[in-house]
């Protein structure tokens, strides 16, 4: 076997899963990057994966690895990027075990992330999400399970992994109601519940009856919910509830459109956005900062509180012609 397969193996099973014991999830990511780059550096020399060197995987075919995401894939800027740091990662591991490839690891390190267009997050309104949850049928044992999990997702702003990933012993609807949960990061966040949720949950455990251990949002055949069924049946309602709030016809609705929902439900109502990280499981109190960009409402108050009254609005006119032409710019 070459050196390149030899350190991918042992990146894998050394640094990843040994030393660092990333999440499954984590170890999934990386395996579809390098999966990825390994046939498109293949197809480029001519040579089966298993006989490729580290010096085949140069920077120029990086670079071209990327583009061809953007490209033929039609990944965004932000997968690429996330492709580009599993790769630098592995690269990272090669350094220490391969200083005769340093040159081209060092330049395979040197390829920065792309930059890209910062947009404003989306969130539902509270009579649009009283639309979306209206839309599921009560009379049906689906819509009476959609009710109650979409209600959860509304108000704790769980992922849509942490939602099928609980099991009937997570919910605690005594005193001090919460749900618990593994997140992101494997990290456990304990969410409390307010007392309408708590009833859409009460309702669906007495007629759920399952055991503590057994998915708290089964299928109808017992099994774990995956995620594509979530986001279609989420599609669906959305859908539904367009007749009587057509602006989320202008909304592309998603689960993680909830989450940002029940965020911006938090700041709305005054809450530090120290806590909502805590609420939402940020790793980064800095990741929030965007709920704060996206509302307009707080930026006028702000305004409102600090515009001077009696100052006359205008703009800076350079007098110097050498500031004129800089201004210009």
């Amino acid at each position: 076997m070459s050196a390149l397969a030899t350190t991918l193996q042992a990146f894998f099973t050394d640094r990843l899963i040994r030393q660092r014991q990333v999440s499954p999830n984590t170890v999934q990511a990386y395996r579809d990057t390098l999966r990825l780059l390994l046939v498109f550096a293949s197809e480029r020399h001519g040579k089966a994966p298993g006989k490729l060197d580290i010096d085949d995987l140069d920077a120029p075919l990086i670079g071209a690895f990327l583009d061809h995401l953007e490209r033929d894939r039609q990944n965004g800027v932000r997968t690429r990027n996330a492709r580009l740091a599993a790769i630098r990662s592995l690269f990272r591991y090669a350094a220490l075990r391969h200083p005769e490839h340093a040159a081209t690891i060092e330049r395979v390190l040197a390829i920065p992330p792309k930059r890209f267009e910062r947009r404003l997050v989306t969130w539902l309104t509270e009579p649009e999400l009283g639309a979306l949850l209206a839309a599921p049928d009560r009379m049906t044992w689906t819509g009476r399970r959609d009710v109650a999990l979409f209600a959860l997702a509304v108000q704790t702003g769980l992922r849509a992994s942490e939602l099928i990933g609980l099991c009937c012993r997570d919910v605690h609807l005594g005193a001090g109601a919460h749900v618990s949960c593994h997140g992101k990061g494997r990290k456990q966040r304990i969410t409390p519940l307010t007392s309408g949720t708590i009833a859409h949950l009460r309702v669906w455990l007495a007629e759920r009856a399952g055991q503590p251990e057994a998915p708290l949002f089964p299928t109808q055949a017992g099994r774990t919910l995956s995620r594509d069924a979530l986001e279609h049946r989420l599609a669906k309602y959305a859908q539904k509830a367009t007749d009587a709030r057509p602006s989320l016809a202008q909304k592309s609705v998603t689960m993680h459109v909830l989450r940002h929902s029940a965020a911006m439900r938090l700041l709305q109502a005054g809450i530090d956005t120290s806590v909502i990280a805590l609420w939402l499981g940020h790793e980064q109190i800095e990741t929030t900062q965007i709920y704060l960009h996206a509302d307009l409402q707080i930026k006028e108050r702000a305004l409102a509180r600090t515009a001077p009254i009696t100052t006359k609005p205008g703009r800076f006119r350079p007098t110097d012609k050498l500031l004129a032409f800089l201004e210009a710019l």
